[in-house]
């Protein structure tokens, strides 16, 4: 049979054909899959955990933007306290200033009076005791018309040298 197809020799290969496809499913692929399957199940639990993770970043970056917002919100509102206790301070500052001011000018004007009144005092004491004299020169002469006016001129200028 020199053409034709030797069943024995094509029954051996078959044979051997299906004993190594028993032998690689049992040694080979077996391990080849199971390591495929465990690389696939890591993957998928990477990819797992990175999700989560970027669902917690999100909501973590959620959290501090409004915690942002919020500090911000309290930064605006401390400012305005601030400007408020400034214009409150300042108010006070000024209204002590005036209050101030009104006492130094009620005490000039007290002040102002009293030397007043003293200057008066010094007056009314300097024109008596020029009166006075004036009357004691008048009782120890006997004037004529002539002296008594000469007498009161001199008093008058006496009088006008004291303002």
């Amino acid at each position: 049979m020199n053409g034709l197809i030797d069943i024995k020799q094509v029954a051996t290969q078959i044979l051997g054909f299906l004993l190594l496809l028993w032998g690689l499913r049992t040694w080979a692929w077996g391990p080849v899959l199971g390591m495929l399957e465990a690389r696939r199940q890591k993957i998928a639990g990477e990819f797992e955990e990175a999700e989560l993770r970027k669902a917690e970043a999100l909501e973590l970056k959620a959290r501090y933007e409004q915690d942002l917002r919020g500090i911000e919100a309290q930064a605006r509102e401390r400012i305005q306290q601030a400007v408020v206790e400034g214009q409150k301070v300042a108010a006070e500052i000024k209204a002590q200033a005036q209050a101030e001011a009104q006492q130094r000018v009620a005490r000039a004007e007290d002040e102002i009076v009293r030397e007043r009144e003293k200057a008066k005092e010094i007056l009314k004491e300097s024109i008596i005791s020029l009166a006075v004299r004036a009357a004691e020169k008048i009782l120890r002469q006997n004037l004529d018309d002539k002296a008594q006016r000469s007498l009161a001129g001199e008093f008058i200028d006496e009088v006008g040298a004291l303002r």
